[in-house]
Formats: C-alpha cells, structure tokens, sequence
C-alpha cells in the first residue's frame, strides 16, 4: 500500500477484505489472507510512530530552549559577576550591580520557568490529543469490525434459513409421494 494512505483508508481496506472474504459454510465465518490482514494491521501500527516522533521532537525542542535559557542565565551571572568586581572600590555602583544582578537573575528564572512550563502544558496537549485520537481510531475499528462480522453473521443466517427451507420443502415433497 502507499506510503500516504491514512490509518482511515487502511481500516476500510480491512473492512473490504472481510466483506469480499469467501464464507465458511455453517460456521459464520470467512476465510481471509493473514499476510495480507497483517501486512495492512502493520501499516497501521506504524503510522502512529509519526506521531510520537512529533511528541519527541516537541520535548527535544522544550529541552533545548530550556538548555538555552540555561546558557543564557550563566552568561547573564558572569556579566553581573564581572560587573562586580570592576565596581568594588565604590560602594554605590556595587549596590547598583547587585539589584540589577538579582533583576537579571529573577527575570532569567522567570522566563526559564514561564518556557518550561509552556513546553510541558503544550507537550501534555499533543499527547493528550494523540491518546485520544487512538482511542477514537480503536473504537472504530472495533464498531467497524463488528459490523462486518454481524453482517457476514446474517449473510450466513439467511442462507442457512433458505436452504433448511428447501430441504423441508424437499422432504415435504418426497413424503407426500409415499
């Protein structure tokens, strides 16, 4: 199957493949290719990988900024600390570097903690999302599935039903020859 099918796509080819599936005589039940059922349930379980692979990435990135953020708060100390030691000899300018140290460095842990706490509500967000939309994915399949399993079910009954009819009719006939 092509690389761009959609999990929607392949689950309708399954429903297909039972649909078109030979009967099983007496028993409710077709006879289908499991290569073939298999080749297709694999494609579906390998298009969620995709998904995970856009999670990952999204925390990759999270950790990255974080990482960032972290370099810059370092960069942001050894300024003030350079700052520091050039002003030591006025008490003033000292004063002055300290306030504005602890605003960098408050403003620093702020805007680290502001991404890192965006980067997991979005993270939370995509996963939930996913979890979801599997769950969504399962529950059609299974309704899908059973439907093509009550259909072949009443395909079967019905069949069963004419020829019992016939063989009553059959016997009826050949009863009343006697």
């Amino acid at each position: 199957m092509a690389k761009d099918v959609s999990v929607l796509e392949l689950l309708e080819f399954l429903q297909d493949t039972i649909d078109r599936a030979p009967k099983v005589p007496m028993s409710g039940k077709v006879m289908v290719d499991r290569r073939e059922i298999h080749d297709t349930i694999d494609e579906i379980i390998n298009y969620f990988p995709e998904e995970f692979k856009k999670a990952r990435w999204i925390n990759d990135e999270k950790d990255r900024i974080l990482s960032e953020a972290k370099r810059d708060l370092e960069s942001m100390k050894e300024q003030t600390e350079m700052i520091k030691r050039q002003n030591i000899e006025n008490h003033d300018i000292v004063q002055d570097a300290k306030l504005r140290a602890q605003e960098i460095l408050g403003a620093a842990k702020r805007e680290a903690k502001t991404i890192r706490i965006g980067s997991r509500d979005y993270s939370d967000e995509v996963l939930t999302d996913l979890d979801k939309e599997l769950e969504k994915k399962k529950v059609e399949l299974i309704k899908s599935l059973q439907a093509s399993f009550e259909r072949a079910a009443m395909e079967i009954d019905d069949n069963l039903s004419g020829a019992c009819s016939t063989i009553k009719e059959n016997i009826k006939e050949l009863r009343s020859f006697k």
